[in-house]
Order: structure tokens, then C-alpha cells, then sequence
């Protein structure tokens, strides 16, 4: 299944604040930014890379 694709994906769009899946190059970007060597004193964190997904789902759970 393509997640780009279909009924499934229109709706996973309109749950996406941006409003579109993420591209490969802006999560490598991020990935690259981690691996270098500005920011080695990060040992460890947990980064919600989703256009909003994540806060649209704070959100809409909390008009319910």
C-alpha cells in the first residue's frame, strides 16, 4: 500500500497541520543537523517529525 494513495491517505492528509506527507530531504535535513557535530551535548531525545500530526491529534482530542 502506498500511504500516498486512496481514501486512507485523504484522510491522514486532513489529520497533517501542513496539510502533506513530508518529503525525504526535510527529514534528512533533520538527521543530518543531529549527526554533526553542533549539536554533540544531545545524548538523546524524541522528535515528532509530522507536519503537526501529533499536535492536530492534541487538538482534535480535546474538541471531543
Amino acid at each position: 500500500m502506498n500511504p500516498a494513495d486512496g481514501d486512507v491517505a485523504a484522510a491522514m492528509i486532513k489529520m497533517i497541520a501542513l496539510g502533506r506527507y513530508g518529503q525525504g530531504d526535510e527529514v534528512a535535513g533533520i538527521v543530518s543537523d543531529l549527526a554533526s557535530s553542533e549539536t554533540a551535548f544531545v545524548t538523546g531525545t524524541s522528535l515528532k517529525i509530522d507536519g503537526g500530526f501529533t499536535a492536530t491529534k492534541k487538538v482534535l482530542s480535546q474538541l471531543e
